[in-house]
């Protein structure tokens, strides 16, 4: 599913009004009612509602909910904010209509001093004071207000985006003057910045309404932000073959432990393996040999000659994939013979954890990446591979996507909505996974069905989509069965197969 920046979005409306065709006020009116619609399923006509409406078209939508909902027998107190004395078309053709209903009796339109009205635990308050189209920081009044209103007990429905948040770039915005939504009615999909996490705190539940769009403007408009969805997955899945035997179905390297932690190996390895890949053998210190052993079976194992570190790279020649990192340790020689590793291999890699921690500490060696690599940090490997923590998720995005774009790697920057940085790049957010899966290991066995599906003969791409999108879902269907509280990283590739199956059904 693509996801439009706001000048898109606000493109898209201006396409849909010309070739639909819809007069703009009445594309408007479809917007409102289905907001309406959606406030009338959770609030009873014995809730008392205070809409604030700004000057402009999010404005006009919050004025023609006032009337709608004044229609379905709601007590409505409607406050339209004027100051500079210019409205949207829209909005003032909404405030007429408002004004001309027969039950429209509280309303009051704003052009100086504002005495706000009292906001209890019983009131719902509709925010239509700004919506996608803001491209600055609130101030002054406005600012005040919307602190008056965070500050009440109030519950708050805003309309397409809260009040103050900017739709892709939260940098530099003044969280202290951005309404904190109890529910987000947002008007055709997601925006950009309900995928991070610091935005949360002010888009509470949202609801994604469909108000009908221009199907052609959507399908025919390139975008740079993609949500994966489970049919983008199911169309790119290899199925195994009947007469397919272990050669066929891939041959991994993992390359991964350091003494004290063969976990990471143990859990890469195994989430591997589960993944459908035929053979992996693990290359690991000595000192791991007896727990690998017993822990991994069916994995094939070849000892570094050092008892606790890894520190000599080995030929690639007979594999089909390598992942290197999980567990490796961050010592000098394990750093340089991790360089010489990734400079020899011949075949798809993917660089995790302490392979991205050597690079950062050894920034210089980035030149030496192969393109094509696949990296896998979480948000504090990032800041150490781009040299400095990011003020915000949306310039912590920015920079992975200029970090992919210059090595031409795939990045896939973890986290809630995990996004894929392309070469090209785009953006791919990841739809599934869970706060249950904020766990330690987690990403290991992320790393281990990725190397699977790469030595499966996935291409770089749908690897990382592929793997994604399943380690999330093997994440989801364990926390419904067993909490989220008490989730393990083991626990997600027990549930891979169950993962599999619904994806190939």
């Amino acid at each position: 599913m693509k996801i439009f920046t706001s000048a898109q979005i606000h493109e898209l409306d201006r396409y849909t009004i010309e070739h639909e065709p819809i007069k703009s006020v009445d594309l408007m009116e479809r917007a409102a009612k289905a907001i309406t619609r959606a406030i009338t399923e959770e609030w009873t006509t014995h809730t008392p509602v205070v809409v604030f409406a700004g000057p402009g078209n999010n404005g006009g939508d919050a004025l023609a909910v006032a009337r709608l909902l004044i229609n379905e027998g709601y007590k409505v107190s409607t406050f339209l904010f004027n100051i500079t004395n210019h409205l949207s078309d829209d909005c003032v053709t909404n405030r007429q209509r408002l004004l001309e209903g027969k039950h429209a009796k509280d309303f009051t339109e704003i052009t100086a001093k504002f005495d706000p009205p009292e906001l209890t635990a019983d009131t719902l308050v509709i925010d239509g004071l700004f919506g996608s189209g803001l491209n600055k920081p609130l101030a002054g009044g406005f600012a005040s207000l919307v602190k008056y209103i965070n500050q009440s007990p109030a519950k708050v429905v805003s309309i397409d985006v809260p009040s103050g948040l900017m739709a892709e770039d939260n940098t530099y915005n003044v969280r202290a003057n951005i309404i904190h939504a109890t529910l987000t009615l947002t008007l055709h999909e997601k925006k950009l910045s309900f995928l991070f996490s610091d935005a949360q705190q002010f888009i509470g539940r949202v609801k994604v309404l469909d108000i009908r769009l221009s199907q052609e403007y959507i399908q025919k408009t390139e975008a740079q932000y993609y949500v994966l969805e489970e049919s983008d997955i199911r169309s790119r899945l290899l199925h195994r073959d009947d007469f397919a035997h272990k050669g066929d179905m891939g041959n991994a390297l993992v390359i991964a432990g350091s003494y004290g932690m063969s976990g990471a190996a143990i859990l890469t390895t195994r989430a591997c393996l589960r993944s459908g890949v035929g053979k992996v053998t693990v290359h690991t210190p000595k000192k791991n040999y007896d727990i690998m052993q017993v822990s991994v079976p069916e994995a094939i194992l070849q000892m570094d000659h050092e008892e606790t570190a890894f520190t000599e790279a080995v030929d690639t020649d007979d594999f089909d994939a390598l992942a290197i990192g999980p567990g490796l340790g961050r010592q000098e020689p394990t750093a340089i013979a991790m360089i010489a590793q990734i400079r020899r291999a011949q075949c798809p890699i993917i660089a995790d954890a302490d392979a991205l921690n050597i690079l950062a500490s050894h920034r210089a060696w980035m030149q030496q990446l192969p393109k094509g690599i696949i990296m896998t940090p979480h948000a504090k490997e990032l800041d150490r591979l781009t040299g400095s923590p990011a003020n915000a998720d949306f310039e912590r995005l920015h920079r992975t996507r200029e970090l992919a774009r210059s090595l031409q790697a795939y990045i896939i920057l973890k986290g809630h909505n995990s996004a894929l940085c392309l070469p090209n790049g785009n953006v791919i957010f990841n739809s599934t996974g869970n706060s249950g899966m904020a766990t330690a290991g987690s990403g290991d066995v992320l790393t281990g069905i990725i190397t699977a599906l790469l030595a499966r003969g996935y291409h770089q791409q749908n690897a990382c989509m592929a793997g994604m999108y399943l380690h999330g879902l093997a994440g989801d269907l364990a926390a419904k069965d067993l909490g989220k509280e008490s989730l393990v990283a083991g626990d997600i590739i027990n549930y891979l197969p169950k993962a599999f199956m619904l994806l190939d059904d």
